[in-house]
C-alpha cells in the first residue's frame, strides 16, 4: 500500500531524451489509503501494526480512508491536468505535486520520503528493471 518507496516510475522522463518532446511524461502517483476489500488479504495483526485498524477490526481513523473514486482522482488528474504540462518525474498525491514527507511512515501526513527522490537509486532501479524485464525503451 505504501507507494512512497517506488523510485523508478518517474525515470522514463529523465532517460527518454526526445520522448518528453513527443508528449511522453511519467509520474509517481500515490492514491492514498483506499477503502477496498484488498485489506482482507492482510492479517489483522498487520493492519493493527500499520495503525489502520483497532483490535476489534474497525478502522482506527475512518477519515484516513478514501473511496475508490477518490483514490483514482490523482491518476486522472495526472493524465489531464494542464498544471503538469511540460513536467514529468514528479511525485503526485491528492491531486497535487507532493511535498517532502515530514514523517515518511505516517500515512496521515503524506508527502514523499527523501529516499524516494534519490537520483542514483532511481537510475540503478531503472537499469535493473530494464535488465530483469528485458525491456529498455529508453
Amino acid at each position: 500500500m505504501v507507494d512512497r518507496e517506488l523510485r523508478f516510475p518517474a525515470r522514463p522522463t529523465r532517460c527518454s531524451g526526445g520522448a518528453t518532446n513527443a508528449g511522453v511524461r511519467a509520474f509517481s502517483v500515490h492514491p492514498g489509503v483506499i477503502d477496498t476489500d484488498l485489506q482482507r488479504h492482510l492479517p489483522l495483526a498487520e493492519q493493527i501494526a500499520m495503525g489502520w485498524t483497532n483490535e476489534d477490526g474497525t478502522p482506527k481513523d475512518p477519515a484516513m480512508y478514501k473511496s475508490p473514486e477518490q483514490g483514482a482522482a490523482t491518476s486522472v488528474w495526472a493524465a489531464t491536468s494542464p498544471q503538469l504540462a511540460g513536467l514529468g518525474g514528479v511525485h503526485l498525491e491528492d491531486c497535487d505535486i507532493a511535498e517532502m514527507a515530514t514523517d515518511p511512515f505516517d500515512m496521515a501526513t503524506g508527502g514523499v520520503a527523501e529516499h524516494a527522490t534519490d537520483e542514483k537509486d532511481a537510475a540503478r532501479l531503472w537499469a535493473l528493471s530494464a535488465q530483469l524485464t528485458d525491456v529498455s525503451a529508453f
